[in-house]
Formats: C-alpha cells, sequence, structure tokens
C-alpha cells in the first residue's frame, strides 16, 4: 500500500463519503474513502504516511456532525481472513 489506512469510528449515521475525504483533505490527499453503511464507522486511505499520521493526531478524540471521532491506523484482520481490515 502506498500510503496508510485509517479506521474513523464513532461516525454519524448522516455522514457521507465525500464528507468525510472533505474533512481528512486538510491533512493531504486522500486516496479512498469508505463508510461502512449503518455501522457507524469507516476507513479513510491517505496517499503519504506522513499525511495520515497528520491527519490521525489532528482528528483523533475531535469532534465532527456532534461526535467525537475515534481515529487510529487500521489493522489487517486476525485469524487468516483475507481482506478488508479490522478495528480496534
Amino acid at each position: 500500500m502506498k500510503g496508510r489506512k485509517l479506521y474513523v469510528g464513532n461516525l454519524s449515521q448522516s455522514v457521507t463519503n465525500d464528507e468525510l475525504k472533505e474533512l481528512f483533505a486538510n491533512y493531504g490527499d486522500v486516496e479512498k474513502v469508505n463508510i461502512i453503511e449503518g455501522k457507524g464507522f469507516g476507513f479513510v486511505e491517505m496517499y503519504s504516511r506522513s499525511e495520515a499520521d497528520r491527519a490521525k493526531q489532528a482528528l483523533n478524540a475531535s469532534e465532527f456532525k456532534e461526535r467525537t471521532l475515534k481515529v487510529n491506523e487500521a489493522r489487517p484482520p486476525r485469524g487468516g481472513r483475507r481482506g478488508g481490515y479490522r478495528r480496534y
């Protein structure tokens, strides 16, 4: 992977992929955004590791749409499952 994928938790159900992309774009180039519908979390892939670190530092525990975000580096799933990422 070129950059880093971030887990973003505690999202409001009304947040769209475009809104989340716009928020993270303040900290660098966003390659991909994927909100898991109905679950209150999603993933943001930044182009570079340094941009992802900057976004994580700035946005973790910040307020967005009246919710306190949880932003961490996404980790691959445990137990030999292939694909996707798990939150922690």
